[in-house]
C-alpha cells in the first residue's frame, strides 16, 4: 500500500501506474536505496540538467550509506538504529541491505558505515556474500576518496570470532579508504561494544557531513510500516496450545511439535521468517551452580543498574549452556590452572574451540576449580540471548498461530545431565504454558513473489521446519510453481518428521516431489547430498527453468556440503568448470533464487 493520497502525486496517471508497479514487492533496504537514488536526481535538477551517471548522482548526494549484511537479524537492528540516529541528527542517510547495493556505486561512495556479522567457520552472512566477494576481487576499485568504520559482529565461542568483519575493514584499508574511526568488535553481548561505535560513527559522519549543502525536500512514497506492540525486548507471553513429539519412540532424538497462539498479540509472519523464544535455564543447572559456588541463591546482586536475586540472574538474564571465551580467560586467572591458561594462547585455537563447544560453565568449573563470589560471577557470564526458530507453518493456513519444530537438546556429559536452554524450556512446557516470544523477518528467505516459479526445499533434521510453512502458504495461495522437498534423518520408522502431511500433499498436489535420506537405514550412509547428485538433471533443469533453491539446517557440515554438491550438479550437468559452477551460485544467490536459513 502506498501512504500517500494518488491525488498528491505530481504526475498523470500512466507514470503513476508505473511508479505502483516499481514499488509493488519492494522491500525496506530496496525502498532506501531509491529514496538515496531519486534525492540524489533531486539535488541534481536543483542545480540544472540532470547529465549525471547515476553513480555521480549518488557521489552528489553527500550522505552517510549504511550497510549491513545480518545472518539473524542483530546488524540490520543496529544499522537502522544508526540510520535513525543520523535522520534524528538531520543527516542525509541511507540504509541498504548488502546484496541491495549497487556495487558499481562503491567507486562514487564518500562515507560508509558498514555492519556485518560473521557466521559458522568465518563466513560472512549470506547476504553479504556478494558485497564481500566483489571486495575481495580485483574488479574492486581503489578507494581513495572513502571514508568508513567496521561495526563487526561475532561469537567469541567460534575460532573465526568477527572475521568477516575484520576482512572487510582491511580490505576497504588495503583500498586506499581512510577510516573515521576503529573497527570495533562485537562479541554475543553487543551493546558494551555496539553503543561506543555507534555514538563515535555519527559524531564523525556529522563532523564529515557539517560543511555540505543539505538535500533538497523530495517527497518519496513508502509501504505502510506495521510496528508491532510487542517485539525482542518486549515479547509476547504466548500460550502454548500443544507440545507433541513426532519422533518415534525407539528414536535416539526427542523432537517436538508446538503450537502456539498469537491471540491478541498484533504480531504477524510471513513463511521463512522465525520465531524468537526467550528461554529460562533449567532449574537443575542453576542448583547445580549455585551448590557448587556454594552461594546463596536468594542473595540480591546488583549489576549494570538491575538488583536481582542471584537464582533469577542464572535462571533467566545470564548464559549457562554456551560457554565463552571471555568467561574462560577469566576462569583461567582465578584458577591459576596451567592446562587451562595453555589453551588460551594464539595457536591452541582449535583446542580452545572444542572446548567451548563441548562443555558449559557448570564443567569448566567442575573440572578447574576456582573461587568467585556472587557478583563477580554475574558481570563474568554473558547475557542470556533468545534463541530463534524457524516458523513452521503459514498463517494463512493456521490463523493466529506460529507452529515450531524443536529439537529438544538433552544429553549426558562428563558424568552429568545436560540440557539446552530453550528446547528444554519449551519440551518441558505443558499446554498451559506460556512462552515469551517475538517475530524475527528473515526477508531473505521469501516465496519467490512469482508464484509460478517451481521451488526446491532442502531441509534435513529440522531443517524442514519453514518448507511445512511453505507449502501451506503455496496450498492457500493457489500457486501454480511445483514443489520439491529433499528431506533427510537418520531413520523412516521413527524420524520422518510430519510423514503424513507430506503424504497428503503429495496426494493432493501440493507437493510435486518427495526425495528421502535416512542415513542410518542402510550398510551405507545416505544423505540428502547423495540425493541430489542422484536427480542431478533434474535438478538442473529446474534450476534452468527458474527455479528458486532453499537450503535449511545445520551450517558447519551440511549447508556446506549441499553447496559444495550443487556446485558439482551444475558443473556436470551444465558442462561448466568448477568456477563458471560456483559464479552460478554467485549469481543465483545475488538474483534470491539461491537461500539459506542455516544455523
Amino acid at each position: 500500500m502506498i501512504c500517500a493520497a494518488v491525488p498528491l502525486i505530481p504526475f498523470p496517471d500512466n507514470r503513476r501506474e508505473l511508479l505502483e508497479r516499481l514499488l509493488d514487492g519492494l522491500d525496506a533496504p530496496a525502498l532506501h536505496w531509491l529514496s538515496g537514488y531519486t534525492a540524489g536526481l533531486a539535488a541534481a535538477h536543483a542545480r540544472g540538467p540532470a547529465t549525471a551517471s547515476p553513480s555521480a548522482l549518488a557521489e552528489s548526494s553527500q550522505q552517510l550509506t549504511v550497510l549491513y549484511g545480518s545472518q539473524t537479524g542483530n546488524a540490520r537492528r543496529l544499522a537502522e538504529r544508526l540510520v535513525r540516529d543520523a535522520k534524528g541528527a538531520g543527516l542525509a542517510v541511507r540504509l541498504v541491505r548488502a546484496d541491495a547495493y549497487p556495487l558499481r556505486e562503491l567507486a562514487d561512495e564518500r562515507l560508509l558505515a558498514i555492519v556485518i556479522s560473521t557466521q559458522g567457520d568465518g563466513d560472512p552472512p549470506d547476504d553479504a556474500r556478494g558485497f564481500v566477494e566483489y571486495l575481495a576481487s580485483k574488479r574492486a576499485p581503489q578507494l581513495t576518496h572513502l571514508r568508513y568504520s567496521v561495526l563487526a559482529l561475532g561469537d567469541s565461542s567460534y575460532p573465526q570470532f568477527c572475521s568477516a568483519g575484520r576482512e572487510v575493514d582491511a580490505r576497504l584499508a588495503e583500498l586506499g579508504a581512510l577510516r573515521m574511526g576503529e573497527r570495533a568488535d562485537a562479541d554475543v553481548d553487543i551493546e558494551p561494544v555496539a553503543k561506543p561505535w555507534l555514538d563515535a560513527t555519527l559524531a564523525a559522519a556529522r563532523e564529515a557531513l557539517k560543511e555540505q549543502a543539505p538535500l533538497a525536500t523530495v517527497t518519496v512514497l513508502r509501504p505502510q510500516v506495521h510496528v508491532a506492540a510487542f517485539n525482542r525486548d518486549k515479547p509476547f507471553a504466548a500460550p502454548i496450545l500443544a507440545n507433541q513429539r513426532i519422533t518415534g519412540r525407539d528414536s535416539t532424538r526427542d523432537i517436538r511439535h508446538l503450537e502456539l497462539s498469537l491471540e491478541g498479540s498484533g504480531l504477524t509472519y510471513e513463511p521463512g521468517d522465525a520465531l524468537g523464544v526467550w528461554p529460562r535455564n533449567p532449574e537443575a543447572l542453576v542448583e547445580a551452580l549455585l551448590e557448587h559456588l556454594h552461594l546463596d541463591g536468594e542473595l540480591a546482586v546488583a549489576h549494570d543498574g538491575t538488583s536481582l536475586p542471584l537464582r533469577e540472574w542464572l535462571s533467566s538474564r545470564r548464559e549457562l549452556t554456551r560457554l565463552a571465551r571471555p568467561f574462560v580467560a577469566l576462569h583461567a586467572a582465578r584458577s591459576r590452572n596451567a592446562e587451562l591458561n595453555r589453551l588460551l594462547v594464539s595457536d591452541k585455537a582449535q583446542e580452545l574451540a572444542e572446548l567451548l563447544r563441548t562443555h558449559q560453565a557448570i564443567d569448566l568449573l567442575r573440572a578447574f576449580p576456582g573461587d568467585w563470589d556472587a557478583e563477580d560471577f554475574v558481570a563474568a557470564l554473558r547475557p542470556l540471548t533468545p534463541r530463534l526458530y524457524s516458523i513452521a507453518c503459514s498463517r494463512k493456513a493456521v490463523g493466529n498461530e506460529a507452529h515450531l519444530t524443536v529439537a529438544h537438546v538433552a544429553y549426558d556429559a562428563f558424568g552429568y545431565a545436560h540440557w539446552g536452554a530453550a528446547s528444554h524450556d519449551l519440551a518441558q512446557a505443558g499446554e498451559d504454558a506460556l512462552a515469551n516470544i517475538f517475530i524475527e523477518e528473515n526477508t531473505r528467505f521469501r516465496l519467490p513473489a512469482d508464484a509460478a516459479r517451481d521451488v526446491i526445499m532442502i531441509g534435513p533434521g529440522t531443517g524442514v521446519a519453514p518448507f511445512r510453512g511453505f507449502v501451506q502458504e503455496r496450498r492457500e495461495t493457489g500457486a501454480t510453481g511445483r514443489n520439491w522437498l529433499v528431506f533427510g534423518n537418520p531413520h523412516f520408522s521413527s524420524d520422518f518428521l510430519y510423514q503424513t502431511e507430506w503424504q497428503a500433499a503429495l496426494k493432493d498436489g501440493s507437493l510435486h516431489r518427495l526425495d528421502l535420506a535416512f542415513s542410518r537405514d542402510g550398510a551405507n550412509k545416505v544423505y540428502v547430498q547423495q540425493r541430489l547428485r542422484e536427480n542431478g538433471q533434474v535438478l538442473f533443469d529446474w534450476l534452468e527453468g527458474g527455479a528458486h533453491v532453499y537450503v535449511c539446517g545445520d551450517a558447519t557440515r551440511m549447508a556446506r556440503d549441499v553447496h559444495a554438491t550443487l556446485g558439482q550438479v551444475i558443473a556436470t550437468h551444465g558442462a561448466r568448470s568448477d568456477e563458471a559452477a560456483e559464479e552460478y551460485l554467485s549469481d543465483l544467490l545475488r538474483q534470491g533464487r539461491y537461500a539459506r536459513d542455516v544455523y
